[in-house]
């Protein structure tokens, strides 16, 4: 029998597919399935790379009472996103945090505490789910805010899918966990073939938008086959032979920034200046345990509001 330990820590989601994809895909973009093999980058390392991400957190799950007396649950919940630039020093470009208290109770108001203020966001459903997919996507849209305000540079990176930010210049999405195999068997097994800092050819994926893809390995241990692989996502409103560069410049310059598995629990796909940027946004969050005394503190005075601890 044969065994890899698989460094990414089991708490972030699956570093190699599980499931078979229903996307549409074309993989004779850059070759024709029979030529698929490892590329090699044909550009040189980007000098200005910016980084996107954001972050999410949930700061007390509350009971809303409406005008028509009854009582819905809802969240208190907090998220932030930024930019940091990279051109030999890494600085920080920009930085925005939002709090909203999500609740399908149509005359919700602002949640005032000692410290910050939760905006009102009336959410259709009431489910725990479909609440913590309000706030996902909340954050999402922030990211696509701060996006558009990053300063210009030879590479934009975002962390996670690229869609709704296809148009910027010179960006590209980036992909650490793979939940399913979107590419069929005859070319997937180039992705097991790939060393650090080569890709596989452009493919194209259809699901509810289109975009080009790539597979990237980063420079780590030596493991199972996906050890770390990303996936790199570019704009399909770009020409082919643009989202090759694309492809190519990502290729030749986020090795650069692969995180070490003793500094990073999701080395090394978590890039360094992601994992700085995601610690200086939980910061900005605020301390958890202050904001639930504050939001108990407020909750008297409303006399509609009763609260409970997120888990």
């Amino acid at each position: 029998m044969r065994f890899a330990v698989e460094p990414w820590a089991p708490d972030y989601g699956a570093p190699a597919p599980i499931e078979p994809s229903r996307a549409q895909v074309d993989v004779a973009v850059e070759l024709p399935a029979g030529l698929w093999r490892p590329l090699g980058s044909a550009e040189s390392r980007a000098e200005a790379v910016a980084f996107v991400d954001g972050v999410r957190r949930v700061d007390a799950q509350v009971w809303v009472t409406g005008a028509d007396g009854q009582t819905r649950p809802g969240l208190c919940a907090s998220y932030a996103a930024g930019v940091v630039h990279c051109d030999g020093a890494a600085t920080i470009e920009h930085v925005e945090v939002r709090r909203e208290v999500l609740a399908p109770v149509g005359d919700l108001e602002a949640i005032h505490t000692r410290h910050v203020t939760y905006s009102p966001r009336v959410r259709p459903g009431d489910t725990p789910e479909l609440l913590a997919q309000m706030v996902q996507q909340r954050m999402r849209d922030l990211e696509v805010d701060v996006t558009a305000r990053a300063s210009s540079a030879d590479l934009l990176v975002v962390d996670g899918p690229l869609r709704g930010r296809q148009d910027l210049a010179n960006i590209v999405g980036l992909v650490k966990t793979h939940q399913v195999a979107y590419l069929p068997a005859e070319v997937a097994s180039v992705v097991g073939r790939l060393a650090p800092g080569e890709r596989t050819p452009l493919f194209v994926m259809a699901t509810s938008w289109s975009r080009f893809s790539t597979y990237l390995r980063l420079p780590g241990p030596e493991g199972h086959p996906w050890a770390g692989i990303v996936r790199v996502e570019i704009s399909a409103n770009l020409p082919v032979g643009e989202a090759r560069r694309l492809a190519d410049l990502a290729a030749a310059t986020l090795p650069a920034f692969a995180s070490k598995p003793h500094k990073d629990p999701r080395a090394p796909q978590n890039l360094y200046p992601i994992g700085g940027l995601e610690r200086l946004l939980r910061l900005r969050l605020g301390d958890p345990a202050l904001l639930f005394r504050s939001l108990q503190a407020a909750a008297p005075g409303s006399g509609r509001l009763a609260l409970a601890r997120a888990g």
